[in-house]
């Protein structure tokens, strides 16, 4: 087996998502089970629109419970965050590596042609590049 090079070799391919329109907590749901950092939000064709992080579920809840409202009637589209981090599927891994550093980014989509064709985060970057370097000095 060759070394993963490009984010296509590591990246999951089905990833979990969430549509702005469905309740904060089945993202909360969701994060929990599968013990997930953040999903990404996605509109009713399945483009990307944003990211839902456990720390804004966070920030939704407390902000709920101090204004005396009940957390189950947010939407995802009240807590998410709107700017994605994202990369193609062709990308290299040592480039994807170094942004998720310069902009301590630990998940990212990924993104081809519009659509969100999977998710790569920092523990399978990190694994890829094990991976590579293994090969390269032949352990």
């Amino acid at each position: 087996m060759t070394s993963p090079t490009s984010i296509r070799d590591c990246m999951h391919r089905n990833p979990l998502t969430i549509t702005g329109s469905a309740p904060l907590v089945k993202a909360i749901e969701l994060l929990v089970e599968f013990k997930l950092t953040g999903l990404t939000v996605v509109d009713d064709g399945g483009a990307p629109i944003g990211k839902i992080t456990e720390l804004d579920c966070i920030r939704a809840v407390l902000t709920a419970i101090y204004h005396d409202g009940s957390p189950e009637h947010i939407r995802v589209q009240q807590a998410m965050t709107e700017e994605i981090h994202a990369c193609g599927p062709e990308e290299s891994i040592v480039e994807v590596a170094q942004r998720m550093i310069d902009s301590r980014q630990r998940r990212n989509a990924v993104i081809e042609g519009g659509k969100l064709v999977g998710q790569v985060s920092s523990s399978n970057v990190l694994w890829a590049l094990m991976e590579h370097s293994r090969e390269k000095h032949g352990h």
